[in-house]
């Protein structure tokens, strides 16, 4: 009895526990939910990280030139013919490039600033993902305060139009006026009709760049701290914009790879050793170590050194562009930033002087000593002075938000948007030895498992 009781009682918790969860209001989503949302769904993130992988592997493929490589052969032949004598071999050889002036080890160098200027590419490819979340939340927001701008129009001249025809069945107003007033009010819900389709559209960008539909989306919290002074937010960009790392990481790829091209033209020297068997008994051992020098490729060689010239030149070219493009970009966000701060300051008043003009207009309208027509036209230009508002506000929002991304600051952990984030040192750090199996293949499928992916 007392356990048909208790699982009674347990039933019943059980279910108000669900009715509860049912009956509460899904929570409101904030932007930090929406940040944390496009980075963890963002496919283009996915996409560079396995262009990172690759260039990753790049390491462990250049450090293989260091190692020996073996083989095992076999042999079986017949002389003529008859399989009576037939004539197998077995062996084993090993080969390695002794010295080569360091071209092979210049590799390794390479593929290791590769790797560096594509984690660069991924950070850049992060604050792209994070900008378009912000921009798409904003967008929504905008479209939903103008949906309600625009409803609130919609009741207002609707409450005219009533007022209107009210006083024209006294014979206060004419016809025209009525007339006017709901030509009015067919625009006014033409416009609703037109932000609700806005607002539409913003909700498909914000799926798009979250990778969900919105839900009931809180106001806009207070914007990061900014610099003060353009030249602040410049030198900042100069350190830590990830495009221009990127491009002093190729600086440094095509020095090294000028200096491989020069190792190119010089010897090399390599070492070789075999043991084999054969089907008399017999063993067939060998050692010997070669020197090859290109005396004459067709130009083939002095080419690939111009090419290396050419292409080192064309990186440092890059990087000084690449510079003067952010430093742009800085320059540009800085004073978008400037002048959505003006805007705002100059809608407020604008608010404030139309605010007491409709008022204004509306009371000597009710002494008969203006029209309907005035009385709408004041309170259109009330709304216009809010959606510039709200447009302003939003202008602001996102320029912010785009001035820390030309500064190279708009990534997870300068939000601090406390998720773990993706380490692009964890699969480098298993592949960079080229583990094939044993202990190292094993740490590589750990590495793998935790990102997602299962090794072949």
């Amino acid at each position: 009895m007392l356990n048909t009781t208790l699982r009674t009682g347990t039933r019943l918790i059980a279910a108000l526990g669900v009715t509860l969860a049912l009956a509460l209001p899904a929570a409101a989503e904030t932007l930090t939910d929406a940040l944390i949302a496009a980075y963890r769904n963002s496919n283009l993130l996915e996409q560079n990280r396995a262009v990172l992988r690759a260039a990753d592997e790049d390491v462990a493929v250049a450090l293989s030139a260091l190692r020996p490589t073996l083989g095992l052969s076999s042999d079986v032949t017949s002389s003529n013919q008859r399989l009576d004598q037939l004539q197998a071999s077995l062996a084993l050889s090993a080969q390695i490039t002794v010295f080569d002036f360091g071209r092979n080890r210049l590799g390794v160098e390479v593929a290791k600033e590769s790797v560096l200027a594509t984690r660069e590419a991924l950070v850049n490819v992060e604050q792209q993902v994070l900008l378009s979340a912000v921009s798409a939340y904003v967008s929504v927001r905008l479209n939903q305060d103008i949906v309600a701008l625009r409803e609130s129009n919609v009741r207002l001249i609707a409450e005219e139009l009533r007022a209107a025809s009210d006083r024209f069945e006294v014979g206060e107003t004419t016809r025209t006026d009525v007339a006017q007033a709901e030509a009015r009010l067919a625009a006014a819900r033409s416009d609703l009709i037109a932000a609700q389709g806005d607002l539409l559209v913003a909700r498909e960008d914000y799926r798009l760049a979250v990778g969900r539909y919105p839900g009931d989306l809180r106001p806009l919290p207070r914007t990061p701290a900014i610099p003060r002074s353009l030249d602040e937010a410049r030198t900042i960009a100069s350190r830590t914009h990830p495009l221009i790392r990127q491009a002093q990481r190729l600086v440094t790829v095509g020095q090294l790879n000028l200096e491989r091209a020069r190792a190119q033209m010089r010897p090399t020297i390599g070492a070789s050793a075999s043991i084999g068997a054969n089907d008399a008994g017999e063993d067939q051992r060998s050692f010997g170590l070669q020197l090859d020098q290109t005396l004459y490729a067709g130009g083939r060689l002095s080419a690939l050194f111009r090419q290396a010239l050419a292409s080192s030149d064309q990186s440092r070219a890059a990087l000084l562009q690449t510079t003067l493009d952010i430093g742009q970009q800085v320059g540009a966000a800085y004073a978008n930033v400037t002048v959505a701060n003006a805007s705002i300051e100059a809608a407020d008043r604008a608010i404030r002087a139309n605010q007491t003009a409709f008022e204004g207009v509306r009371d000597e309208a009710a002494l008969g000593a203006r029209t309907t027509l005035d009385v709408l036209d004041a309170e259109q230009d009330l709304l216009s002075a809010r959606t510039d508002r709200v447009s302003a506000e939003a202008n602001r929002y996102v320029s912010v938000y785009a001035l820390l991304s030309a500064m190279g600051l708009l990534t997870v952990e300068h939000l601090r948007l406390g998720i773990p984030t993706y380490d692009p040192a964890a699969y480098y750090n298993a592949v960079r030895n080229a583990p094939a199996t044993s202990a190292q293949g094993k740490r590589l499928d750990r590495v793998l498992k935790s990102i997602g992916r299962t090794s072949p």
